[in-house]
């Protein structure tokens, strides 16, 4: 118990780390997700197949090149970024991709009626998504995103990679110097306490959209 109390402060601040790129990414990557959903019903030929391609790139390929193309690659031809941006932008780039599924699924769920009624309630397209698409397909796609969500919390463990101090650094840092295996397991707990929290907040959350049955 003491080694415990010895290691923990460490763990907690490599925590703090790992909630804070969890935090940034799930604020830009969700609305650049929906952005990109809506943008596919533009149906304009070239949009249509960049976003498709970015979609297939970030889908096809593991998170954890992204972030080594991000941090090691470009600065080969002049872009560069520090650790902790690298990680978000990465994370961003691919949480937006499949998050921008996810709403595509929702929107085509929404009968083609409910454009044309807004039409002839004058109301703007940006009045129609917010008021009328939006509440429905987000209904329909909080399992999803949640499950997204808590499949963040785990994937954050990546960015050990590019060497910032989140949590699984601190723990196997701590785990290589005292030749323990401790740490790591500490470090799976706090994990586990976090998707804990995660899945009681998507149970508050859908029962708060119940009503849209």
């Amino acid at each position: 118990m003491s080694y415990i109390i010895e290691i923990l402060p460490s763990l907690l601040n490599g925590a703090s780390v790992t909630l804070q790129v969890f935090a940034l990414v799930l604020i830009l990557s969700i609305p650049f997700g929906v952005i990109v959903a809506f943008l596919l019903r533009l149906h304009i030929k070239p949009l249509n197949w960049l976003i498709h391609l970015y979609i297939w790139i970030m889908r096809g390929t593991p998170l954890l090149l992204q972030l080594i193309f991000i941090y090691y690659v470009l600065p080969s031809i002049g872009v560069r970024f520090e650790r902790l941006p690298a990680a978000i932008i990465a994370f961003t780039l691919n949480y937006a991709a499949y998050f921008a599924e996810i709403f595509r699924g929702g929107i085509e769920t929404i009968p083609k009626g409910q454009y044309e009624a807004a039409k002839v309630l004058k109301l703007t397209p940006f009045q129609t998504i917010r008021f009328i698409i939006l509440p429905q397909v987000i209904k329909v796609v909080l399992p999803s995103i949640f499950n997204e969500v808590m499949t963040l919390v785990k994937d954050t463990s990546l960015v050990y990679a590019l060497g910032v101090s989140d949590l699984i650094l601190a723990s196997r840092t701590a785990a290589n110097r005292d030749a323990s295996l401790a740490p790591m397991f500490l470090a799976g707990a706090i994990y586990l306490v976090l998707i804990g929290l995660v899945t009681i907040i998507s149970k508050q959350v859908e029962k708060k959209f119940s009503y849209y049955k």
